[in-house]
């Protein structure tokens, strides 16, 4: 993988939730090419393999594990299996998350008249326990594996946790109440645990990514005619950089808070990477 600048990780181990992702496997690409071992942990196990296969084949060590971000049982596992095949952890990549249509209205803004219509989904029809997945998969993702995961980074100097949180937690979409502040809890928790955590020495920061395509999102982004959605091309119009992010763009950002050298008095920060999207206020 080309990646914009190396930091040394010899002899680091590099846990990743949501790893056979798009942006996870590119993280775990990066890091790997800094000389880490990279755990891949996924829910989906075949796909936590192709992206370890991947990886061997550029000759980094790696391990698939699966595990389910809201199991504490399915996380501790994954802590021993880590643990037991490269040493403890000393950098958790919290990059596992995701929305549902159930949290989400099928229009920006509502009129009196939607009320009416069976074929929407409004603010009033948003479906409780989908909420509560969209939230408890984004801030329970992150807070469950932390609790697996850091306890072993305590006293290994340079150990650093990277969240993912969104855009979304600065300036909240919409159509997306659900994902929005579940990402907004994330970002908090990010500053909260940073003083939490610095007295035992674990760095705590975050990057925000702006739109960047991805699996989850491609089809409310890209046409099944390969062309912009309206939804996407209103995203554009409001990106000044007029496009969409590459998963790759963010490797700078995560190099950067993962090296002790490079950022070791950073921490509880979010670092937004959105291609000016939130300097622009429409006009």
């Amino acid at each position: 993988m080309d990646i914009p600048f190396k930091i040394d990780l010899a002899g680091k181990t590099v846990v990743i939730t949501g790893g056979a992702g798009v942006l996870g496997t590119s993280f775990a690409a990066a890091l790997g090419a800094c000389g880490a071992r990279i755990a891949v942990l996924d829910l989906d196990r075949q796909a936590a393999d192709r992206v370890v296969a991947g990886l061997s084949a550029d000759g980094v060590e790696a391990i698939a594990v699966t595990a389910n971000v809201l199991e504490r049982e399915s996380l501790a596992a994954a802590a021993d299996r880590v643990a037991a095949a490269f040493g403890p952890c000393d950098l958790l990549v919290n990059g596992a998350g995701g929305n549902h249509p159930k949290g989400t209205t099928t229009k920006e803004v509502l009129e009196a008249a939607d009320l009416d219509d069976p074929a929407l989904l409004t603010f009033f029809d948003l479906d409780p326990a989908s909420v509560g997945f969209v939230f408890n998969l984004n801030f329970l993702g992150t807070l469950l594996p932390t609790q697996a995961f850091a306890r072993q980074m305590i006293g290994r100097p340079g150990s650093s946790i990277v969240n993912v949180s969104s855009m979304n937690a600065f300036r909240p979409l919409t159509k997306i109440p659900a994902y929005s502040g579940a990402k907004a809890a994330v970002s908090n928790f990010t500053q909260w645990l940073a003083v939490h955590f610095a007295g035992v020495g674990i760095r705590v920061n975050a990057i925000a990514p702006g739109f960047f395509v991805t699996n989850q999102n491609r089809g409310m982004l890209i046409g099944a005619d390969g062309e912009l959605t309206e939804r996407a091309r209103k995203i554009v119009a409001h990106t000044p950089m007029g496009r969409f992010g590459e998963a790759d763009e963010l490797i700078g950002a995560l190099l950067f808070l993962a090296s002790e050298k490079a950022s070791g008095f950073v921490n509880g920060v979010v670092l937004p990477v959105d291609g000016g999207f939130s300097a622009y206020s429409g006009v």
